[in-house]
């Protein structure tokens, strides 16, 4: 028989679940157990790959400490990779025994989300372990608590070795319903190969690269789509225009969606206006294409929009006040 350990804990030295798993450990191998440990926290650049060691246990521990709240990031990690890249059809022969030991509070909970996790996965639950433990030191002397921990490790070897069944459970008919409509098609060495990748800092980095390069292509592409659609804003503004005397500014607009910001600058009767960055402008306005039509159509202000936190800016607000005189949209 071989039993797999998964401790998700910091691995700190007055850890007590470390004390709960070494206890554990000597009873399965003084019943002639293979047993291997994981320490996550070790393996926390390769949590990943490590559904491939579930190939060949015919039972695992699940270990954790709650430390402050939950089962911690190293456990829910390696869930998750069992839940994406493990062999659900081989996970469906072990057993799971959940070990959580708490030094605050929610060891119950903690335990229950392992239950939870691992019936979504497939596999078969045995009874588990759990407790609040304040002092180490009174935890590992009291005999009684030795005794409990002893016959929860044997208790998972009677299970194994009698493949003891359970009534079904719902979480099982949500991972049916759940793997039809959300999981890749992918065969165990496909999956297998796609673990071992992610574990590669190099390959998921060059992997990022590309998806933004694609993402700015595109972006480009559908921007400058849009630019072509709301050419428009460019004739509005120039028809809309009021001379003003005393006023030289300039403005950029950051409109959502689109890959080009559009400058306009003031300067008394004149008025320029086109798409393109221009640097060092006295205000940056960013909105979005509806509430620049609402201006344009006169149902609403620069000045308003900006109140009411539709649109936002970055310059002295009194420039701001001072778009609306000499862009008129609004019928006065």
């Amino acid at each position: 028989m071989k039993i797999n350990i998964y401790y998700g804990g910091r691995g700190v030295l007055d850890d007590p679940t470390l004390y709960v798993l070494k206890k554990m450990e000597a009873v399965l191998e003084e019943l002639r157990v293979e047993v291997h440990t994981y320490n996550l926290y070790e393996n926390k650049n390769e949590i990943t790959t490590l559904p491939e060691t579930l190939k060949e246990p015919d039972g695992i521990i699940l270990a954790t400490t709650v430390e402050w709240m939950g089962i911690g990031g190293y456990m829910t990690q390696f869930l998750d990779a069992c839940w994406l890249y493990g062999d659900k059809s081989r996970m469906a022969e072990i057993y799971m025994q959940p070990v959580v030991i708490s030094k605050t509070y929610g060891e119950r909970e903690g335990m229950m989300t392992l239950e939870n996790a691992w019936e979504i996965l497939g596999g078969h639950l045995c009874s588990g372990l759990c407790g609040y433990v304040e002092d180490r030191t009174t935890f590992e002397s009291d005999q009684s608590f030795l005794h409990i921990i002893e016959k929860k490790a044997e208790n998972l070897y009677r299970t194994i070795s009698q493949k003891a069944t359970s009534l079904p459970a719902s979480n099982q008919a949500i991972t049916r319903t759940i793997m039809r409509s959300e999981t890749l098609e992918l065969t165990p060495q496909e999956s297998e190969q796609l673990s071992r990748n992610l574990a590669d800092d190099a390959y998921v980095q060059k992997q990022k690269q590309d998806v933004i390069e694609l993402s700015y292509l595109y972006r480009n592409k559908l921007g400058n789509r849009a630019e072509d659609s709301r050419m428009d804003y460019i004739d509005s503004i120039r028809t809309h225009f009021v001379p003003q005397e005393m006023m030289r500014v300039s403005y950029q607009f950051i409109i959502e969606g689109m890959a080009r910001p559009l400058y306009l600058g003031i300067d008394n009767d004149e008025i320029i206006c086109h798409y393109g960055e221009v640097p060092d402008v006295d205000v940056e306005i960013r909105l979005t294409p509806e509430v620049m039509d609402e201006i344009i159509s006169g149902r609403a202000t620069f000045q308003k929009a900006f109140t009411m936190g539709d649109l936002s800016a970055k310059g002295p607000v009194k420039v701001i006040r001072m778009l609306d005189e000499a862009i008129q949209f609004m019928e006065r």
